[in-house]
C-alpha cells in the first residue's frame, strides 16, 4: 500500500528503481510486428555477444519471414552491450534492413516491453515449478495472445513518442 497525492504515481520520487536479477529467472528473445509475434528463443546461462550473434543468425529473418514483414523489417535495439558489440553490429549492417537504437529498458520505445509484460500477466495465474513448466505456459500463451495486441501497441507508437516529448524524457503511462 502506498500513500500518495492523486494522480502522482509517475512523479520520481514516487518511483522505485528496479534491477534485474535474482534466482528462478528465464532470459527469453523474442520479437513481433504489428502482424503478431515471431519466434522465441530460450536462452541457457549467460548470454554473450556470440550467443546473440548466434540467436539473430537462427531467428530474425525467419521470424521476419512468419509474420510475412521480410524483407522490409526493422530491427530495435537497445543500449545493451551485447547489441552494440562489433561483430553483433556488423552482422545487423549487412543482414538487416533497418537498426533503431532504442534506451535500455524502455517500454515508451519498444512495444515488446509491453508483449512481455501481457505475457508475463497470462503464467502468473499458474505455479511454476521449472523452467521446461515456464517455457510450455509461455509458448501457451504467447500461442493464445491475439494479433490485435500487437497491432493496437505498433498503432501507439505516435502516442507514445508525443508522450514521452511531453515529459521530456520522464516516466509515462505506458
Amino acid at each position: 500500500m502506498v500513500y500518495r497525492k492523486r494522480n502522482s504515481e509517475l512523479e520520481m520520487k514516487n518511483l522505485t528503481l528496479s534491477v534485474k536479477h535474482g534466482d528462478g529467472s528465464q532470459m527469453v528473445w523474442g520479437c513481433m510486428s504489428a502482424v503478431g509475434v515471431g519466434n522465441v528463443h530460450f536462452i541457457d546461462g549467460m548470454m554473450d555477444k556470440y550467443m546473440y550473434l548466434d540467436i539473430l543468425k537462427q531467428n530474425l529473418k525467419q521470424s521476419a519471414e512468419k509474420i510475412g514483414i521480410l524483407p522490409h523489417y526493422k530491427l530495435y535495439l537497445d543500449n545493451d552491450p551485447k547489441h552494440n558489440a562489433h561483430i553483433c553490429r556488423l552482422c545487423t549492417f549487412y543482414h538487416c534492413p533497418q537498426v533503431i537504437r532504442t534506451p535500455a529498458q524502455s517500454p515508451d520505445f519498444n512495444p515488446i516491453e509491453n508483449i512481455w509484460d501481457h505475457l508475463n500477466n497470462g503464467i502468473r495465474k499458474f505455479k511454476i515449478s521449472s523452467k521446461n513448466e515456464f517455457s510450455e505456459k509461455l509458448m501457451s500463451e504467447r500461442d493464445k495472445m491475439e494479433g490485435n495486441v500487437c497491432a493496437n501497441l505498433v498503432k501507439s507508437m505516435p502516442k507514445r513518442l508525443k508522450e514521452i516529448i511531453k515529459c521530456k524524457g520522464g516516466p509515462t503511462h505506458y
